[in-house]
């Protein structure tokens, strides 16, 4: 058999739309950079809320890029990254028997990923994974990883147990940070959200998640400690506004 086309998908992104986070770069730059890098699907998940300009779908469309609807919802105090979700829909999660019921009323056509799980972020959702297991169809593959320190492997071997795939995201707070992690799929035979989400379900998955260099961890480190701080108080932004659950 021939081998297949593959498309390249980045399902963690945030943007300067994000109600939270102080970023400084917009949705049309990162469509611009993920053209120029050959990506095929993108989704935006904003903290708390659903990216849905309707501009930046349609110049998504007109660069050949699918753009799904998607949120990073805080629920009980842990992070869970929504695909094909409505703004209606996310806003009415607070629980995660919440996610179960929606989950139930949605069916295959909602995808849910658990992000970087066994970091020390806020937000993550730690050991507690095993107990909302059901709550997810996937775990992400977390781009922040070098050497020993790859809080990443602990959430291998909960998906080895429970069979759930890994998916590389880039989780970009900074436009340089997107590109480099990340997960290919066949190529469907038509881009929608649909046939995405059923080849997520499906795989083979292909992920790209090379280790971080000295310089991104040294850039990261600066960014989550020093310069997102100092945004966040120029923007009187703090994390307890945007923190539910």
């Amino acid at each position: 058999m021939a081998e297949p086309e593959w498309i390249k998908t980045d399902l963690h992104i945030h943007t300067l739309d994000d109600p939270c986070d102080a970023l400084d770069y917009s949705a049309h730059q990162l469509l611009e950079r993920a053209k120029a890098l050959g990506f095929g699907v993108l989704a935006i998940t904003l903290h708390n809320a659903v990216f849905d300009r309707a501009e930046v779908f349609a110049d998504a469309e007109q660069m050949g890029i699918l753009l799904i609807p998607a949120a990073e919802m805080r629920l009980e105090g842990a992070d869970v990254i929504l695909l094909n979700v409505s703004a209606e829909e996310a806003d009415a999660l607070k629980t995660f028997d919440d996610l179960r019921r929606l989950r139930a009323a949605r069916g295959a056509s909602l995808y849910t990923i658990v992000p970087h799980p066994f970091y020390v972020f806020g937000g993550s959702i730690g050991r507690r994974i095993v107990r909302e297991i059901d709550c997810f169809d996937a775990i992400e593959q977390c781009h922040f990883h070098k050497g020993g320190f790859d809080p990443n492997k602990p959430a291998q071997r909960v998906a080895a147990q429970y069979q759930k795939p890994m998916i590389a995201t880039s989780d970009a707070h900074q436009l340089h940070g997107f590109g480099s992690h990340y997960t290919s799929i066949p190529r469907p035979a038509e881009l929608t959200i649909e046939n995405v989400i059923a080849a997520l379900r499906r795989g083979p998955l292909r992920l790209t998640s090379p280790p971080c260099s000295v310089a991104d961890v040294l850039g990261a480190l600066y960014f989550i400690y020093v310069r997102h701080p100092l945004r966040l108080r120029r923007r009187g932004r703090t994390e307890s506004r945007c923190a539910h659950g």
